[in-house]
């Protein structure tokens, strides 16, 4: 029985919360992790103890007397580390084992006391630890040369991002201070699905072998769809449906945006103090203060009579404890079917209740993708998650960190460091060779006698406050019209010359973007373009478009769908349908209009930016809107059979750009935080690699067939 495997401060602890049993990935990971030498992702539902469930045993197998820190529990998120230092803190009272925060807000006497005498249990983000390998290597021996776990929280928020090939990196410095038995990882997550788990084991796989642990015990979901035509501000009636469907649960709304977000939670304030309904309206967003975030968080959490209302974006996404939610509901659609799990699993949280989940959608293209997402959730189906092997970028920032660390190494220590660290494995030797011989030329790197240390070039960045992250935050771009600042915009792929932008309630025309200055030109605009917010969401992935299509040509699952939601379907997909398409085959819909042609691509994000980018190089007009996978081409002459091949041989021309043309066509190592700093080469490779999808692309243009409706 796993119960009786754990210590007994632990065994105390169960009995005085007076659970029942354990949960089965509980029971599960007890089991494994007790009983073998591995690393483990336990994979479950939200709410379903995976904290518990990786903490019980590891404190369990741990003996604390030894000298030195024993446990590092790492997390996305500095809300989630306090949020979760309660909960261990509870736990490890047990036992008498000391907890400590460590990161930028952090009580400084905590650290002081673990430096003073390092033990127990550490709490910290991927930055923390970046930052004290560069500035206190001889802390982080001193802290880490005896870890026996570490336990990585939220694993899919690092998957896949800049942020986790960076904790990767991290991962193989933190365990190679360590001697004898290698460090044990474990990963939780309630949203990797099942076609990514082997990305996650060799995400943390080094010497030792990963296994994956689930609990597939489902929950029961409440969805429904409805629709409201909204424009660029939300409807009184919309505000007040919304109003009516929640003025009395627990609710969490998530609107994509934060300036959506303010507006919901100000307009269903006010429509609240008419109606004498509850006060409890709150916004929640990197924007607001964290002081206030935390406020309402904790609000949420302790209140248990009153019903309330938070309008939030991502911060509410990951696991951060609010407490009990009656219902989600997602204005518009998420990007992806994995934030809409992750969303969705904040609602029903308490054993046996359902999950209640609300699909708003506002433009009749976003109500389809939220059914397709639902769809695509409900058959199991969870976006793979991209795989970057040759991180370019993060080479060059790990070769400046290591240079501090060690303060001085020899050429050939350091490339054995990098081609032993498990986020480098991709990278050919010569290629990591030829990156240092270009950081010398460049001072980012200087040759002092038969080692190696950080140049003049280099220091500039090391001493930075920003070095510590290799995420970047967004690029702001300051708007000028007729020699006055209107304001600044988020930077984006989509935000070019001759693109329409929204800004101080007025629409405006891009006539010059000046990425080096971080500014543009712009002049009004009259042309009846639909205009972009500034900034671009997360990519959408070509399945969850692909279902769209099925969609169009699907009966509507009327079941779950208002008679709004139901007419705004069948209105778009009207035209559409009338495109006779060969069930299983790579066919499209396109409409022949007076003036051109409207193509509906339906593939994802990326392969469009990367259509986008060869109709630029084709020198074809084209307006896209990739909420509708659309492209309206210009000229009668760009028919099907003569545009898509056309393209085709622009790929060619594409993959032999030097850096000038491609920063031309806006694509820019500028949107990478440490891209800018490689060499053209390589420059041109990770643009390449990640803002394009090139095999993506080729294959779309080789298998496509274009029908007219």
């Amino acid at each position: 029985m796993a119960y009786e495997l754990l210590s007994e401060p632990v065994r105390r602890y169960i009995r005085e919360k007076k659970w029942e049993a354990l949960r089965p990935i509980q029971d599960a990971a007890i089991k494994a992790i007790m009983g073998s030498d591995g690393h483990y992702i336990l994979a479950s539902r939200t709410a379903s103890g995976k904290t518990e469930a990786a903490f019980l045993p590891v404190l369990s197998s741990v003996d604390f007397r030894e000298k030195g820190v024993q446990v590092l529990y790492i997390s996305p998120l500095i809300a989630l580390i306090n949020d979760q230092f309660l909960r261990c803190e509870a736990l490890c009272r047990h036992m008498d084992v000391l907890v400590t925060k460590w990161h930028g807000e952090a009580n400084q006497s905590g650290k002081k006391r673990l430096l003073a005498d390092p033990q127990g249990v550490m709490l910290i983000t991927p930055e923390s630890i970046e930052a004290m390998l560069v500035n206190h290597p001889g802390r982080a021996r001193q802290l880490f040369s005896n870890l026996k776990f570490i336990i990585i929280d939220e694993i899919h928020a690092f998957l896949g991002t800049d942020r986790g090939r960076h904790l990767q990196s991290l991962l193989s410095r933190i365990c190679g201070l360590k001697a004898g038995a290698p460090v044990r990882i474990v990963g939780l997550s309630a949203t990797i699905g099942d076609e990514n788990f082997q990305v996650t084991k060799r995400f943390i796989e080094n010497v030792l072998p990963a296994k994956v642990l689930i609990d597939r015990t489902a929950k029961e979901n409440l969805v429904s769809l409805k629709f409201s035509h909204e424009g660029t501000e939300f409807s009184v009636g919309f505000i007040e449906s919304l109003y009516e469907l929640t003025k009395d649960k627990k609710v969490l709304i998530f609107p994509n945006a934060r300036g959506r977000a303010e507006e919901i939670a100000v307009k269903l304030s006010g429509t609240a103090a008419r109606k004498k309904g509850h006060s409890f309206y709150f916004s929640h967003h990197s924007s607001v203060d964290k002081d206030l975030r935390e406020y309402v968080e904790n609000f949420a959490r302790t209140n248990e009579r009153h019903p309330f209302c938070i309008c939030c974006t991502s911060t509410l996404e990951l696991g951060i404890d609010i407490g009990t939610v009656d219902m989600v509901v997602q204005i518009d659609s998420s990007n992806s079917v994995a934030s809409l799990v992750q969303r969705m699993g904040r609602a029903g949280r308490r054993e046996g209740a359902k999950s209640e989940l609300l699909l708003y959608g506002t433009r009749p293209w976003t109500l389809l993708q939220s059914l397709a997402c639902w769809q695509l959730y409900e058959e199991g189906f969870m976006e793979p998650i991209p795989v970057a092997d040759k991180p370019y970028d993060l080479l060059f920032h790990q070769i400046l960190s290591i240079l501090k660390e060690t303060n001085g190494i020899s050429s050939a220590s350091l490339t054995e460091r990098l081609t032993a660290n498990h986020a480098f494995k991709q990278i050919p030797v010569a290629v990591v060779s030829l990156l240092l011989d270009f950081m010398v030329q460049a001072e980012y790197v200087e040759v002092l006698g038969r080692e190696l240390i950080v140049g003049y070039e280099g220091e500039k960045l090391t001493n930075s406050q920003d070095f510590y992250s290799v995420f970047s935050t967004d690029r702001l771009l300051k708007v000028i019209h007729a020699g006055n600042t209107i304001g600044e915009i988020p930077d984006s792929l989509s935000l070019a010359e001759d693109v329409n932008i929204y800004l101080a309630a007025k629409i405006w025309k891009v006539k010059l973007k000046d990425t080096q200055a971080a500014k543009i030109l712009v002049e009004p605009a009259h042309d009846g373009k639909k205009p972009i917010f500034g900034g671009e969401g997360p990519a959408v992935h070509p399945r969850v478009r692909a279902r769209m299509l099925e969609i169009v040509y699907q009966d509507l699952p009327a079941g779950i769908m208002d008679g709004k939601a139901i007419e705004a379907l069948e209105e778009l997909r009207f035209e559409l349908k009338q495109a006779v398409l060969t069930p299983g085959e790579m066919e499209r819909p396109y409409v022949a209009k007076e003036t051109g042609y409207q193509y509906y691509t339906f593939t994802g994000s990326v392969i469009n930016r990367t259509l986008a980018v060869l109709l630029q190089l084709a020198d074809v007009q084209f307006v896209f809107d990739d909420d509708m996978s659309m492209f309206s081409i210009a000229g009668k002459a760009w028919e099907p059979a003569k545009l898509w091949p056309h393209l085709e041989v622009q790929l060619s021309v594409l993959c032999s750009l030097d850096l000038d043309s491609l920063e031309k066509l806006g694509l820019s190592c500028a949107f990478f935080k440490w891209g800018r700093y490689l060499p053209p080469p390589l420059q041109e490779e990770l643009i390449r690699t990640t803002l394009l999808d090139i095999p993506g692309t080729t294959a779309f243009l080789q298998q496509v067939r274009f029908v007219t409706c």
